[in-house]
């Protein structure tokens, strides 16, 4: 599980750098100072979680089989915080009206804060002794 969290951290990782930098550069002249900095909001986001995936994947302080329901949780709720920020963001530049997909950015948020919660109440029930 830590090699599938690492990787996925690793991922996201360099898609949000890859991401920031389009959207610094590429989308400068075509989005508005609005759009760009929803954009960055994404980016911003999906970074911090994979600085949290990478954590999360080295800790022993979290036992092994319970980083698997926070590992979904962060994963799945990048995709759909991050991702629908990227599509509303960059709505205009498209034929299609992202904005009926819109109500997936905020279960992507619940999912990424019960990530973070989970995390925190089994990094607290986890007896240090045990490492």
């Amino acid at each position: 599980m830590n090699r599938t969290i690492f990787i996925t951290a690793i991922v996201f990782g360099a898609l949000a750098i890859a991401l920031g930098a389009f959207g610094a550069h590429a989308l400068k002249e075509a989005l508005s100072a609005a759009e760009i900095q929803v954009f960055e909001t994404g980016v911003r986001y999906q970074m911090y979680h994979a600085l949290l995936l990478l954590f999360m994947a080295n800790t022993l302080h979290v036992p092994e089989q319970k980083k698997k329901l926070v590992f979904y949780l962060i994963a799945i709720g990048v995709v759909l915080f991050s991702f629908s920020i990227y599509l509303l963001a960059t709505n205009n530049l498209t034929g299609f009206d992202f904005k009926t997909i819109g109500f997936v950015t905020p279960i992507g948020g619940i999912l990424l804060l019960s990530g973070w919660v989970i995390l925190g109440y089994r990094f607290i029930r986890h007896k240090s002794n045990q490492i």
